[in-house]
């Protein structure tokens, strides 16, 4: 409660005399959503919509606004704006139209394929693609018992995240390790852009 209370900002007191009260499981919305407010990226890309639930939400904090969904019924749900662009099409292809675009997305959340592989080709596929000091965040982490594994659910996508702290130097990493969990990527050349 104290981690997620300070984000919110909420006084440490304020917050120890508030009762505790489950986190839902979509509590990674609200916090994305913050995020996004703060950094008010240029380009915002979402890898897997299934119902625009946040996407949606961060349409005011983004210039332009890419949703990437293999399930053509996802365009549905996406809020008419003309910030906002549907794109039908796997996350692989994808990667490749956006590089021949010239396009530097600003923060990029990965919640498309829950296998540990198909997050590590998507992480690998679109790093290069995002502006220095931008933001990667990846879904489904931190699973919270071995049920939230399955396929149906988190899937091994969580089995990435070691391999990707290790194989990336350019990227700062941390998990949120509140299931079903959240890991936030600053990628970095230098500490600061200005040094």
């Amino acid at each position: 409660m104290t981690l997620l209370a300070s984000l919110w900002g909420i006084p440490p007191a304020e917050a120890a005399r508030k009762p505790l009260v489950p986190v839902g499981i979509n509590w990674h919305e609200d916090f994305i959503v913050h995020i996004a407010a703060v950094a008010r990226p240029r380009v915002y890309v979402e890898l897997g919509l299934y119902r625009c639930a946040l996407f949606n939400k961060v349409i005011p904090y983004a210039e332009h606004l890419i949703g990437v969904d293999v399930d053509p019924a996802a365009r549905r749900f996406m809020a008419r704006s003309p910030k906002t662009e549907f794109v039908c099409s796997s996350t692989k292809q994808f990667a490749l139209d956006l590089k021949d675009r010239g396009v530097q997305i600003d923060m990029l959340f990965i919640d498309a394929d829950h296998s540990k592989q198909a997050v590590l080709d998507d992480f690998h596929a679109y790093a290069p693609l995002v502006s220095p000091h931008g933001l990667i965040l990846l879904h489904d982490t931190y699973p919270g018992d071995v049920g939230q594994t399955s396929a149906e659910w988190s899937g091994d996508c969580y089995l990435a995240i070691p391999i990707l702290q290790q194989d990336s130097a350019e990227f700062e990493m941390v998990t949120i390790p509140v299931p079903p969990g959240l890991t936030i990527c600053r990628k970095r050349t230098s500490q600061l852009p200005w040094t």
